[in-house]
């Protein structure tokens, strides 16, 4: 324990945490919304996938 407790950590200032902690927010609400669109076009295409596999849309 005798090292463990000489070790100093430093954190930025709490103005600068909240700033950190706004723009991690976003990041995760764009990545959020990216996967809800990822899961839509997947959704799509087995849709589409699904109606040319059983003759419903033929390509020409």
């Amino acid at each position: 324990m005798g090292d463990i407790e000489r070790i100093e950590i430093s954190y930025p200032p709490f103005d600068e945490q909240t700033q950190i902690a706004q723009v991690l927010t976003n990041i995760d609400s764009e990545l959020n919304v990216l996967d809800q669109k990822l899961q839509k076009y997947k959704m799509i295409k087995q849709g589409m996938m699904q109606a040319l596999l059983t003759g419903k849309i033929r390509l020409v």
